[in-house]
């Protein structure tokens, strides 16, 4: 039963780095927001699409620009943070500590 638990934490650990990454992805591409970086740029592009794919079903559901303001990276940040790392991480690594 303690491989189970091993491999419930690793993919506990490997959840949260993946959500810090996409927090991380989040807020550099809103910062470039402010600026007008070369648009040709190859990792620019790849942040760009990552962060349309996950604000994308936010803007979908409910309107999200207000003012000149786009809050849909806000509340994906704030889902991920509630959600993600406040819950369900920390659920995973009590199952995982419970199997071993």
């Amino acid at each position: 039963m303690f491989v189970m638990g091993n491999f419930v934490g690793m993919l506990a650990n490997l959840l949260g780095w993946a959500l810090q990454v996409l927090q991380l992805v989040l807020i550099v591409n809103a910062v470039l927001s402010w600026f007008q970086p070369r648009p040709e740029h190859p990792i620019l592009d790849v942040i760009e699409n990552i962060s349309h794919a996950v604000c994308a079903p936010v803007r979908r559901m409910f309107p999200t620009a207000f003012g000149g303001f786009d809050i849909a990276p806000l509340v994906v940040l704030l889902a991920i943070q509630f959600v993600g790392l406040g819950f369900l991480v920390p659920t995973l690594h009590e199952l995982a500590y419970r199997m071993r």
